[in-house]
């Protein structure tokens, strides 16, 4: 696998909010966080560009809304904030892919000359996967850290009910198999960045 020395991480969501467990439900990959702190650790300690990315939810019970604790970043990304030696953005939005956020994300990897981004986060089927989609779209060589991610059970029409895990393999097929991204395991990405 080749990650470029200007490959960007997109660090999507990773918000106190999520942990709340009454509101979401049931969720898969407990090793998602330390999965994303490995890899913003050796972005930051290669020189490579992060983004950081907030999600400021307009409902009123979210645990996402802006005001709430919840909105705030998880402890262990806010202190990673700013510590890196390569440039880094700091992005929030409102709807479900970061390059639809302020500052414009798009234009920020363009200035900077940045072809590569890889996406970790929260939610795998929600933000990280409009994000890569969005990405692939734009014409963006998208690697997505499967395990860098998770998600929670959810709900749909007709009363299907899918688990955590089997939305975040849907999400992976529908990446990987569709053409959007790479769907890879964080294993490879830090081997491939010599972390």
């Amino acid at each position: 696998m080749d990650i470029a020395e200007n490959a960007a991480l997109v660090v999507v969501d990773v918000q106190k909010g999520f942990d709340e467990s009454d509101f979401w439900g049931p969720r898969n990959n407990p090793g998602a966080d330390d999965n994303i702190a490995a890899l913003i650790d050796v972005w930051q300690g290669t020189g490579r560009p992060v983004v950081f990315v907030r999600h400021d939810s307009a409902g009123p019970r979210s645990p996402l809304r802006p005001g709430y604790e919840g909105n705030d970043l998880k402890e262990y990304v806010a202190r990673r904030r700013g510590k890196g030696a390569g440039p880094e953005l700091f992005v929030t939005k409102t709807v479900n892919s970061a390059f639809l956020g302020t500052p414009d994300l798009g234009a920020w990897l363009r200035a900077g000359g940045i072809s590569q981004i890889v996406v970790v986060g929260i939610q795998t089927n929600m933000c990280v996967e409009t994000t890569a989609r969005m990405g692939g779209n734009l014409g963006y060589d998208v690697v997505v850290a499967y395990d860098a991610t998770h998600t929670f059970d959810l709900e749909g029409p007709f009363g299907w009910r899918r688990s955590a895990e089997e939305l975040a393999q849907a999400t992976a097929v529908s990446l990987h198999g569709g053409g959007f991204a790479r769907v890879v395991r964080t294993k490879e990405v830090l081997g491939a960045v010599g972390g």
